[in-house]
């Protein structure tokens, strides 16, 4: 059975076995990808909800929670947050996504339970599943040749904060093709082959169509090039342009 069936029918077990025993279910983290296959997925017939959530506002991956109509109960979803910082920051390597990912993955890992990963003033903030944070907390000592210590990050306030970048501009029409234009600095026609070619998300959801005229709020994923919340069209110029504000996430 090919992988995308195999995942649809584990989508599909999780949400009967939701229904059927009045209880929570969850998925590990799921990529792009995944979330968008889950999107196509209906699961109103099944006497179920499905909500997505990564841990915090924004998040990338995310799992997916199966919340029975029955069930009256807020959503403890099965993640945990670790700070990997490095004992002295002085001899510290610049450490980047990929150098903590790597030393994750190194240890035997399945990607599917780690979450989004934020790097901020030369630590980390890993998104786990719940049942690997210990293991991971004696784990990790070490991030390339970097001495570290890890810790569970319990005050949601300690969270960092996406750092983002506002964008503002004039676009001849609304359309995808242009947002992800200016949000990435390049022609509108550059950008046609992202979209055509199935690289391009929004709110979770593949988009291929260049003609989609995005809302405000929507998060718009683009492989190999990043991600940035259209936040407004301001006014209309003389010249019939749209200008523009977004903001694209570093």
């Amino acid at each position: 059975m090919e992988k995308q069936e195999l995942f649809k029918k584990r989508m599909l077990e999780l949400s009967k076995k939701a229904y059927y025993r009045g209880i929570l279910t969850y998925s590990d983290f799921l990529d792009l990808n995944e979330q968008n296959i889950l999107h196509s997925l209906s699961f109103q017939d099944k006497g179920v909800q499905v909500l997505l959530f990564g841990g915090y506002d924004t998040a990338e991956r995310q799992m997916a929670a199966f919340v029975s109509d029955a069930l009256c109960c807020n959503e403890d979803y099965p993640i945990t947050c670790i700070k990997i910082s490095p004992l002295n920051k002085k001899f510290s390597d610049s450490l980047t996504h990929r150098d903590y990912l790597g030393s994750i993955l190194n240890l035997g890992i399945e990607r599917c339970k780690i979450g989004d990963i934020l790097v901020e003033d030369n630590s980390a903030f890993v998104f786990c599943h719940t049942s690997m944070a210990d293991f991971l907390i004696t784990e990790i000592c070490r991030i390339k040749h970097t001495p570290v210590k890890v810790e569970v990050i319990e005050d949601k306030n300690q969270f960092p904060n996406p750092k983002r970048d506002e964008i503002s501009g004039t676009v001849a029409s609304p359309r995808l093709d242009s947002i992800i234009g200016l949000a990435f600095h390049t022609s509108r026609s550059s950008m046609i082959s992202y979209i055509e070619g199935g690289k391009v998300f929004i709110n979770g959801k593949s988009v291929v169509s260049n003609a989609y005229v995005l809302k405000e709020g929507d998060i718009v994923s683009v492989r190999g090039k990043g991600k940035f919340q259209f936040d407004s069209i301001t006014n209309k110029t003389k010249k019939n342009r749209y200008h523009v504000v977004l903001y694209k996430y570093c």
